[in-house]
């Protein structure tokens, strides 16, 4: 098994310098699990930081050889849960297909105070990609 830290430079950097956005796991299959980090994104409401959060986790998973339809897992911390059917219609419009195992929290707050949600995502990158 060989497992690479990465931050590609094809997706948006980090916030911080202090850890690696992507986590791949290469198995003697020649498939790979990615394990994304976090992911927070500007935006004025919780519709526009979901979306952001989901581009920045679909540019990620691209320079890995993997889609959004490879996520197998997803977790999700939100600072207002009353506010999950909000979150849960834009991640729709990037999850179509089935659904991956989930796990959401209310959280009191994230590390950017302005941030309302951060998206944590598992992917299956299938064997020759």
């Amino acid at each position: 098994m060989q497992i690479t830290l990465d931050s590609p430079a094809s997706a948006p950097q980090p916030l911080s310098p202090y850890y690696s956005q992507v986590a791949r796991v290469e198995h003697a299959d020649g498939g790979a699990l990615l394990y994304l980090s976090g992911q927070i994104a500007e935006g004025a409401g919780l519709a526009e930081q979901t979306r952001g959060a989901f581009e920045t986790i679909a540019a990620l998973l691209k320079a890995h050889g993997a889609t959004l339809a490879d996520v197998i897992n997803i977790r999700t911390y939100l600072t207002d849960i009353s506010a999950l059917e909000e979150y849960g219609s834009v991640r729709r419009e990037f999850l179509t297909g089935t659904p991956p195992t989930s796990m959401t929290f209310e959280v009191s707050r994230l590390f950017r105070p302005e941030a309302l949600v951060e998206i944590e995502i598992v992917a299956a990158v299938p064997p020759g990609r």
